[in-house]
């Protein structure tokens, strides 16, 4: 089967993460298969997980390899049509009336219509990636409308009638499960759960990230965000704070701070949340001795 992407190169798994890899990011294989599945298919790609351990990127990730534009579209709650799919300028149309006078005048013209993201990536299927971000904060509403998106990639405008997409469109949407999603939902797309990555690759992925830090300082950082996230934080660090953790010890590093200092300092790139920095205050030199050891 031809991925349906058309992407020069990439016919497997291996090829898909091979790819990822050079856009500076590490999917193992399971996210490598799903995306491949997904992009193959012709189906849209539901990753869901924890916030941090990279789903976001991962769509950036894919939409670059594909040499695509990222249509992202943030979801939260009572979120709406005209928000997600297309409203019209009514400024604009009144504008054109009074300035018509007597003339006709096609107020349901593609000048006056607004387009939101899922209206974009239907009239360009073949130059986005439509990412629907955190599907889980939308309602039960929302998701009804996705899902008839989603059954048939077309979207009814009234005024003119029903647009369909040329081709479908590559559809990613993440979710971090603060709910479930409707099993109708689930069923139309190809799935992965992303779990936070085994020390080793998280090493791997600082270093990717930030060629500037030593892979000591990417191991060390690891082990000390593993135990942060064994904490009751109300935000747990993900792969990016790991990363800005890493990137600012050594940036303070090289103005001649100690390390343990050095990390210490830093500890606002990888915690920001008062009540978690209250948390850990009392085991803070503990964690720092470890990572600077």
């Amino acid at each position: 089967m031809a991925i349906r992407a058309k992407v020069v190169g990439i016919d497997s798994p291996e090829a898909l993460a091979g790819a990822l890899r050079s856009a500076f990011y590490l999917a193992d294989d399971g996210l490598a298969t799903a995306a491949y599945l997904a992009l193959a298919l012709g189906k849209p790609l539901l990753l869901e997980g924890a916030p941090g351990v990279g789903k976001t990127e991962a769509a950036k990730a894919i939409s670059g390899i594909l040499g695509r534009r990222l249509i992202r579209l943030q979801c939260y709650e009572g979120i709406d049509a005209a928000a997600a799919l297309y409203e019209w300028n009514y400024p604009r149309q009144m504008l054109a009336i009074r300035q018509a006078g007597e003339e006709p005048i096609d107020i349901y013209h593609d000048a006056f219509l607004i387009e939101r993201p899922m209206l974009q990536a239907l009239r360009a299927p073949e130059s986005a990636v439509l990412l629907l971000d955190e599907i889980d904060r939308s309602d039960h509403e929302f998701e009804a409308l996705l899902l008839e998106f989603l059954s048939d990639f077309t979207i009814s405008i009234p005024e003119r009638g029903t647009l369909a997409a040329r081709e479908r469109p590559v559809v990613i949407l993440t979710s971090n499960r603060t709910r479930e999603l409707h099993e109708a939902l689930r069923r139309r797309c190809v799935y992965h759960y992303i779990t936070y990555p085994a020390p080793e690759r998280e090493a791997q992925i600082i270093m990717l990230r930030a060629s500037s830090v030593a892979e000591e300082t990417a191991r060390a950082v690891v082990a000390a965000v593993g135990q942060l996230r064994r904490e009751p934080l109300t935000k747990p660090p993900g792969i990016a704070e790991a990363v800005d953790w890493a990137e600012a010890a050594t940036v303070l590093a090289s103005t001649g701070a100690a390390w343990p200092d050095a990390f210490k300092r830093s500890i606002g790139a990888v915690i920001k949340d008062e009540e978690d920095l209250a948390q850990i205050a009392p085991r803070l030199d503990a964690i720092v001795t470890g990572v600077a050891a």
